[in-house]
């Protein structure tokens, strides 16, 4: 009677516990997380896509072996450690770099990941038929080697200072090579299957996709830190279309997502939404910086096609090279003013080229934060370089400094160029607009007249930073004889035609040099020859600006690597 008692309250406390299990269960099936990205995804396969949106969308699924966090900072993923010169993961010679792979992982079909699937994503993205987006991160490697299955080599074909390009990031995550072992080469763009649903190592798995408008993804069962109750949502919703600022308003004002990304809208617009209280703008800072460039070569359009902004040495701008004009038209700027009416939250006023991580920042220029105009009008009559007609424009050796200003056709930038026309003025110089459309303007066409390359103009804007914490592969673009041409299709990357031997023998030793101090140091010292130079003056270093739910917590929002790098650890507050 008693033992029959004991069995039926066991049964019953079974039960209770089942149900309870399968209450919770139910209710954590019904946590969804829904994503604004107003660029619909096309694609999830970053090795056919350059676009933040495809990369993004991706990264729920799809893992490289080691993600920067938003410090810049490395951290493993899919390998067990960061492979240093201290801990003998990369080479004396840095020719080689060893990655020690985890051994708890599986694909979300249950199947082992390997070694052999990093040497499959390599050879399928070096195939030339391939049309890889992200070939650039495996520049340099001459072989990707299987040391057993849970170990990778890769031989660079040099040294190699900084040997953290190969799937390293979300553009350079691993393929499955079971899954994409038919799309090499020529027949990767016919992989719809495999390129709109991923098999990973990820979070979350693809349940359905439709390109250009929707990707709803569901929990990965074998996602390695499952036993942890990772992720923390069962569902998620990747919805794309519309514009910047309905996505904001969903999200900060409606409550109708928890998510949105890329909101480029007007701070008073966006701090508006925000005072509703239903959420909160966040911003991803890295290297970005909108800086203005003064072209070393003379753009007269007077002048012949084979001379117009070539060869500074011998056809330089006839005032834009000397150093109290440079200096004066950077004095002049108020950049507080722009960082904080054009860019909020978006923007910080800048003085460096390199703005992050905080090693390499320069702490040597802060000297630009405050506006002077009263010291650019005294530093240009000391030079000697004065207004001699009365016409209120100064003149050097007889040339009137006029200057012909573009940059892209962008609300803020013409309000950037309408202030800055307002300041130099100030000091006796007159700007001339132009805004040219950025199809055309970023396209790069040799025929065109108007691409930022051509550069045929004296000051010109726009944004770009480095593809990582570390600043060489960015360095690079201020060398001498690395300007655009005839001679390379106009693709040198040098815009404003810089050349100092001291910045190119620094460069060199940047080049060579494995230790992480020793380049952050030098990477400060590159940065100063740029900017006591006066050829680029930093305006604003911009920042990624999205926004979160109050509710949606965990969310680290990351300006080195993909917004989503962290989603396994997104939770909702109770």
């Amino acid at each position: 009677m008693k033992h029959s008692t004991l069995k039926i309250v066991s049964i019953l406390l079974t039960a209770l516990i089942i149900f309870g299990a399968v209450t919770v269960v139910s209710a954590q099936e019904e946590q969804t997380v829904t994503i604004l990205y107003w660029q619909a995804v096309s694609i999830l396969n970053p090795y056919l896509s350059g676009g933040t949106k495809d990369i993004d969308g991706s990264s729920l699924v799809l893992e490289p072996l080691a993600n920067y966090n938003p410090d810049g900072i490395l951290v493993p993923r899919l390998a067990t450690d960061i492979p240093t010169l201290d801990n003998g993961g990369v080479s004396e010679d840095l020719r080689t770099i060893t990655w020690n792979l985890r051994d708890d992982v599986v694909w979300s079909d249950g199947t082992p990941f390997t070694s052999a699937d990093v040497v499959f994503t390599w050879e399928y993205c070096t195939n030339p038929d391939t049309g890889c987006a992200s070939i650039q991160f495996f520049e340099g490697v001459e072989s990707v080697e299987a040391l057993d299955d849970f170990t990778v080599r890769i031989t660079f074909d040099g040294p190699k200072p900084v040997p953290y390009g190969p799937f390293v990031t979300q553009q350079a995550s691993i393929l499955q090579q079971a899954q994409f072992a038919n799309c090499v080469g020529a027949a990767a763009a016919e992989c719809t299957e495999q390129n709109f649903a991923p098999i990973g190592t990820g979070p979350f798995m693809v349940e359905d996709f439709r390109p250009n408008d929707v990707v709803t993804y569901v929990r990965n069962p074998n996602y390695r830190d499952a036993d942890e109750g990772k992720p923390f949502f069962d569902r998620v919703i990747f919805k794309g279309g519309g514009d910047a600022e309905s996505a904001a308003r969903a999200v900060l004002e409606t409550g109708e997502a928890d998510y949105a990304w890329n909101l480029q809208i007007a701070p008073e617009v966006l701090n508006a939404m925000e005072a509703a209280g239903n959420g909160e703008v966040i911003v991803a800072f890295a290297t970005n910086v909108e800086r203005l460039m003064l072209n070393q070569t003379n753009p007269d359009p007077d002048l012949p096609d084979d001379i117009r902004s070539i060869d500074p040495a011998n056809n330089p701008h006839p005032f834009l090279t000397d150093p109290a004009v440079k200096r004066a038209l950077s004095m002049a700027i108020d950049r507080n003013v722009i960082a904080g009416q054009l860019y909020g939250a978006g923007g910080r006023p800048a003085c460096n080229i390199v703005n992050g991580p905080p090693a390499n920042v320069s702490p040597n220029n802060d000297d630009c934060l405050v506006q002077d105009i009263e010291g650019a009008n005294a530093l240009l009559d000391e030079a000697g370089i004065i207004d001699t007609d009365g016409d209120g424009i100064r003149e050097k050796d007889g040339v009137p400094l006029r200057i012909l200003y573009q940059t892209s056709t962008n609300a803020v930038r013409q309000n950037t160029q309408a202030l800055i026309k307002q300041w130099w003025s100030e000091i006796g110089v007159d700007t001339e607009l132009r805004n040219i459309d950025a199809a055309v303007f970023f396209g790069g066409d040799p025929a065109s007249p108007d691409t930022y390359q051509k550069f045929y103009a004296d000051v010109e804007m726009f944004t770009s930073g480095t593809d990582g914490p570390d600043a060489e592969t960015f360095l690079v673009r201020w060398l001498c004889g690395n300007d655009p041409s005839p001679e390379n299709g106009w693709l040198g990357r040098n815009v404003p035609r810089h050349c100092n031997p001291e910045y190119d023998e620094l460069f060199q030793q940047l080049t060579q040099t494995g230790d992480p101090a020793e380049r952050s140091a030098l990477t400060i010292q590159l940065n100063d020859l740029l900017i006591q130079d006066g050829t680029l003056i930093p305006l604003v270093h911009r920042g990624s600006v999205s926004a979160r739910a109050n509710s949606l917590e965990g969310v680290w929002i990351n300006g080195w690597d993909s917004e989503m790098w962290n989603i396994a650890d997104w939770t909702r507050a109770s």
